[in-house]
């Protein structure tokens, strides 16, 4: 039998600096969130409030899985090609193509007060551009404590 408990939501924004492309792990920082609002079961949401950076779920164990990643994306969104959007850098239209490839939002299930994370996932902010920047990454759990 459940008993009926009210959500609750609760907000947070993470600021994060940065010093240039590359990804930054932001795991511990949303599970010592998850932990502040003693919420038990919800869904939380982490959006990423810029168009020149974005969000992964990767793994979080071998760093040249993120070399691997890098290279990668260098190949997909290469600087040396004549964009018409260039007014900000020859590194920002690559940074935009590589946003939308990856994701400014991700979901993921709290249960029994933890993000649902498996054992080699971590959490990551990808700075697309060469230079530092200050990223703000908004964080959104809703759910119901016990």
């Amino acid at each position: 039998m459940e008993i009926d408990r009210p959500f609750q939501q609760v907000t947070e924004r993470l600021q994060i600096r940065t010093k240039g492309r590359g990804f930054y792990q932001i795991t511990s920082k949303a599970i010592a969130f998850v932990n502040k609002t003693k919420i038990d079961t919800g869904l939380l949401t982490l959006f990423c409030r810029h168009t020149s950076a974005s969000l992964l779920i990767t793994e979080n164990a071998d760093q040249n899985v993120l070399k691997d990643l890098e290279a990668a994306f260098a190949r997909l969104a290469p600087e040396n090609t004549n964009y018409l959007h260039s007014t900000e850098g020859a590194d920002d239209m690559p940074a935009h193509i590589r946003a939308v490839l990856t994701q400014t939002q991700i979901s993921i299930p709290v249960i029994q007060s933890k993000p649902t994370l498996a054992a080699w996932q971590g959490i990551f902010l990808y700075e697309h551009r060469r230079s530092p920047h200050g990223r703000e990454i908004a964080l959104h759990l809703i759910g119901q404590s016990f």
